[in-house]
């Protein structure tokens, strides 16, 4: 009953999909819907930016690993991220009336400076997408009670989410995303309600956590325990400003307010949502301490599946499946469509010779299948945790392409010669810090990375300026 719940969910959502591929007309169409979506639709897709894996199973198993302190990077700075580029950022790259980040980079500097923070941003996005085709992998397994291999799963949910997103772009993103969050909110409160039952009442969990320390944010007063704190929460809250998908979002709707308003919004309400798996995740550690601590041990990530099969009703795990496929699939679709967009209008395009509106079209789309297929790659093969995977991406993004971005828009003394000191100094020192840094050092690599890339914008800039 439960499998057959699941592929009627799936099929429907595909319908959705190819329904709102049918106005797709052109290339803006299939990048920024248009320009044409309103708040309701904006802030939906807003929240459903990072509404996905790590945020139902890799935000929970980590927090009861280690507490609020371990989730600093998410939920709380992609959440700050969201509001930050919504107040900030918004308003002027949403009147430059342009189909990707990259091509800010392009106006504002050069040809070099586009591709090196087009590539930086493609890049980013390689661990985030397999993290979502790595959920549906295991939702697949758990509903089909093993009858489907994890990979095999991981295969079948990519394959899904491949379909409708060739076809629709931005706007069935954008749709499913609509229909799909009130499945999210709706599912995840209920099955709230149901397990907070079984554990004695949501003021007893969140008793239970205080006492064993979860709910602590702030580390001890040392320089040893803030500077790596420090490092993870901007790795979130500003490696994913110059983000594909948080651009598509922002430039999708049909104005500036509109645009403002919907990452305000969206931003608020992940940060507030995010802490639902959280409880439920915890609340399974308070029902059955025994055998969920031993499951802690062995892959956190199949608590909350786990704790829903086991202890809730028929329905309580329909409504779970159906929320958790709703997340994924939104966050995997949009994730999916970003970077093939990027790549193809930044570095793809300039390279062959003038193309007209459909051959690009047909050129994006062709890029989405391949890209899709490295991630799949790359999800059938790491052995990293969702959140590992989803965090540690945004670190190329962080030294790499936020510089230049805020330099960009809020220095006017910014110059071409300060983006590539910018660019190469972050990129080098972090990489260099990564590998060959002390391994004891407090100083994470990025945050290395982000503080020479802001030190090679100023130098560079106000060097003499070295013309090829």
């Amino acid at each position: 009953m439960l499998l057959s719940f699941v592929i009627l969910y799936l099929l429907i959502s595909v319908g959705i999909g190819l329904f709102a591929a049918s106005r797709v007309r052109n290339a803006k169409d299939f990048a920024v819907a248009g320009r044409s979506l309103p708040l309701p639709i904006v802030t939906a897709t807003v929240f459903a930016t990072w509404f996905g894996a790590e945020a139902v199973l890799g935000i929970s198993a980590t927090f009861v690993q280690e507490g609020l302190r371990g989730v600093v990077a998410d939920p709380f700075g992609s959440s700050m991220c969201l509001m930050l580029a919504g107040l900030f950022f918004a308003p002027r790259l949403y009147r430059l009336n342009i189909i990707t980040v990259g091509d800010y980079y392009r106006l504002r500097y050069d040809r070099r400076v586009e591709v090196l923070c087009t590539i930086a941003i493609v890049l980013s996005y390689l661990g985030w997408v397999a993290a979502q085709f790595k959920v549906l992998g295991l939702v697949l397994n758990a509903v089909t009670d093993g009858a489907i291999s994890q990979p095999a799963g991981i295969v079948i949910g990519a394959a899904i989410v491949l379909t409708y997103t060739t076809f629709g772009g931005m706007f069935s993103v954008a749709i499913l995303d609509f229909v799909q969050i009130s499945v999210i909110m709706g599912g995840l409160l209920y099955i709230v309600s149901v397990v907070s039952g079984l554990a004695g009442g949501v003021q007893t969990v969140i008793d239970h956590a205080a006492a064993a320390g979860k709910l602590d944010l702030f580390p001890s007063a040392t320089f040893r325990e803030w500077i790596p704190f420090i490092g993870a929460w901007m790795t979130m809250m500003l490696g994913s400003i110059p983000q594909q998908d948080v651009f598509q979002r922002i430039t999708s709707a049909r104005d500036e307010r509109t645009a403002v308003r919907g990452s305000l919004l969206g931003g608020a309400i992940y940060f507030a949502f995010c802490f639902v798996p959280m409880f439920l995740a915890y609340a399974a550690t308070v029902i059955e301490p025994a055998k969920f601590t031993a499951l802690l041990a062995q892959d956190s990530q199949l608590i909350l599946p786990t704790l829903v099969l086991e202890h809730t009703p028929l329905a309580a795990q329909i409504v779970f499946f159906g929320a958790l496929l709703s997340a994924v699939m939104s966050c995997a679709s949009a994730t999916l469509l970003a970077p093939s967009v990027v790549l193809s209008e930044n570095v793809i395009r300039p390279a062959l010779s003038q193309l007209n509106d459909s051959e690009f079209l047909r050129l994006m789309r062709v890029v989405l299948v391949g890209f899709a297929g490295v991630v799949l790659g790359i999800a059938l093969w790491s052995d990293a945790t969702i959140y590992k995977l989803v965090v540690n991406t945004y670190e190329v993004t962080l030294v790499a392409a936020f510089v230049p971005l805020f330099a960009g828009l809020y220095w006017k003394r910014a110059t071409t010669q300060g983006a590539l000191w910018a660019i190469i100094g972050g990129t080098v020192s972090w990489i260099g810090f990564e590998w060959f840094g002390p391994p004891d050092s407090v100083w994470p690599p990025q945050l290395v990375g982000f503080l020479i890339a802001g030190v090679g914008m100023v130098a560079g800039s106000l060097a003499p300026n070295r013309r090829d």
